[in-house]
């Protein structure tokens, strides 16, 4: 039996698209969880750096050490979120809790500063990263990055085809925090 035009063309989309389908998907309702996990309402400012975006900043990347071809294939899309809060926000340490266990249970492995303590992460005095990845094989397909400060929050998505060495060549741009040589970063204990 030959194959009709029709499945031609659904197997070519399929094969065309299957990169896009393999690229890591935010857990579900995860940005809703972000959104409640400051004791009170922040104002919201965010925007997405789509793939033809970052096309035009090919340049930037290069002349920081990256490879621009491999940074144009690499990067598919960078989405940044920034909340303000009106006074010290307290992060409630049980929606936190929530946040991690969604990421986890949707496959992301999630690296904290080795040297913050549970009041600072809470009611942080100086700020404190997070940064969840989610892997395909060796490679990255997905970081989710949160900072919180007092009054700050940021987050930052990527959906990537990256080595773990590109991260650092991309520290610094397109609102990634700039990688601190004090922090340890470390895999979470079970549990947290």
């Amino acid at each position: 039996m030959k194959p009709s035009p029709s499945h031609l063309l659904l197997a070519a989309v399929l094969i065309l698209a299957a990169p896009v389908l393999l690229l890591a998907q935010q857990p579900a309702n995860i940005g809703q969880a972000l959104n409640t996990l400051a004791d009170q309402p922040a104002t919201h400012t965010g925007f997405v750096f789509d793939r033809s975006m970052l096309q035009i900043a090919q340049s930037l990347l290069e002349s920081n050490g990256m490879d621009a071809q491999r940074a144009t294939a690499a990067i598919h899309s960078i989405a940044v979120d920034s909340y303000h809060y009106p006074q010290p926000a307290f992060y409630t340490p049980e929606a936190f809790s929530g946040i991690v266990d969604t990421f986890r249970v949707a496959g992301w492995k999630h690296l904290v500063n080795a040297n913050q303590t549970p009041a600072n992460s809470a009611q942080p005095r100086a700020p404190i990263t997070d940064l969840w990845l989610h892997f395909a094989g060796a490679d990255i397909d997905g970081v989710t990055v949160l900072t919180r400060a007092s009054r700050d929050m940021n987050v930052i998505q990527l959906s990537c085809d990256l080595r773990p060495l590109d991260l650092l060549h991309l520290s610094g741009h397109f609102g990634i925090p700039k990688v601190d040589p004090n922090a340890v970063m470390v895999p979470t204990p079970d549990g947290r």
